[in-house]
């Protein structure tokens, strides 16, 4: 069973995507192929092409593009794709989310035209993510040793999200040691993340030798057992997408328990303050996080699909029924067609360093874009 969106689609949809494109058109003048990060007075910061953060504009030019033809958002992405596979020799710069840097990149151009290079960019980008993984913990480290501090035994939620360069590269090569490797590490959340109540930790650390749990961290969190908000997004997704990929029941379930967990800790407007156990009396004072709604609808929408095709229309139907919801809300609430460059406000990078609090980010906006994409009926997978 698949999911009829003709039931719920509505008037307001096909009306946000068409300022979604509109807006995309616009920006694409002023951003061109560069790799903004998150906005400072409505115009996008520009950051380097290794920058963890670099694929989601060509992604959004790739979704728009997939709508609507457009040869100018294709030639930009084209050329930030390019630029993205120069990194691949600077090892020392790249890190464990080139899967969000190339799936979104070289991965879509090649689903969308073929490309072979784009192709053999995204399979080499896969095997340095595949040389992350350590072995005795079974996990995919994070990070380099960045500011003098030792990651060799870190791993973090968000990187639920670059397995899908794992299973694809498997797929195309027809090898399954990226599937294993790809397994092994959601296997890992699964165990070491994901609590009881259905809240993830960002961080979690092993000791690199032994492989040994040794306990989770703050990292953007309000503390080391608090539920930052954009983490409990990405695991949504991820463990959506493992399961997709490998047809394995717990991955489906523990995407499931997240999703409940995130939504029943959402306020009345459904945009998420930037962590969920936030000190009460500190509430008032504290950001939201609309990347973190924008990338749990789709992530529901993605949950939605899967537990239609198992049958479950009661579960397919309440995930449809809240992603959309949570696109409205930030229809309603957040977004800002004519303003900046941003398309999604009241997204908050990294509170606790005070990085782009309350501002737009550039993978809210594309997975703002990617739900409506849905919603409309579409399956803009590149994932």
């Amino acid at each position: 069973m698949t999911i009829d969106t003709k039931v719920f689609a509505e008037e307001w949809i096909e009306q946000a995507w068409t300022r979604v494109e509109a807006m995309v058109a616009r920006t694409s003048r002023t951003i061109g192929a560069a790799h903004p990060s998150g906005t400072k007075d409505g115009r996008y910061v520009r950051g380097p092409e290794y920058d963890w953060v670099a694929g989601f504009w060509p992604g959004l030019l790739w979704l728009t593009y997939s709508e609507n033809g457009d040869e100018e958002l294709k030639r930009l992405a084209v050329e930030c794709e390019r630029q993205l596979a120069d990194t691949l020799t600077t090892y020392d710069l790249l890190h464990h989310d080139v899967g969000f840097m190339f799936g979104l990149s070289s991965v879509a151009q090649y689903r969308l035209t073929g490309d072979a290079d784009a192709k053999k960019h995204a399979l080499i980008a896969a095997n340095l993510l595949a040389g992350r993984y350590n072995p005795q913990g079974e996990f995919i480290r994070a990070w380099p040793n960045w500011d003098d501090e030792d990651h060799a035994g870190w791993a973090i939620i968000d990187c639920l999200m670059n397995l899908p360069l794992l299973f694809w590269a498997g797929e195309q090569i027809k090898d399954p040691r990226y599937k294993h490797i790809a397994v092994r590490h959601a296997d890992s959340v699964l165990r070491d993340f994901l609590r009881p109540d259905g809240s993830v930790c960002h961080i979690f650390r092993y000791d690199p030798e032994t492989g040994e749990p040794l306990g989770s961290l703050a990292g953007q969190g309000y503390a080391a057992d608090s539920a930052w908000a954009r983490g409990a997004s990405w695991a949504i997704y991820g463990f959506a997408l493992s399961y997709r990929y490998t047809g394995e029941i717990r991955f489906l379930e523990a995407s499931l328990r997240v999703a409940r967990f995130f939504v029943s800790r959402l306020p009345e407007d459904g945009i998420p303050y930037w962590d969920f156990f936030l000190p009460e009396d500190a509430l008032k004072a504290m950001p939201r996080d609309s990347s973190a709604a924008a990338i749990a609808a789709s992530g529901l929408l993605e949950l939605a699909e899967s537990c239609g095709q198992r049958g479950d229309a009661e579960e397919a139907a309440w995930c449809w029924v809240v992603a959309e919801r949570l696109a409205r809300s930030l229809c309603e609430r957040c977004a800002d067609w004519e303003g900046g460059e941003g398309m999604l406000l009241h997204a908050t990078g990294y509170y606790a360093r005070g990085v782009f609090v309350d501002e737009s980010l550039i993978y809210g906006d594309y997975f703002f874009a990617e739900t409506l994409a849905k919603l409309r009926g579409r399956n803009p997978s590149f994932w």
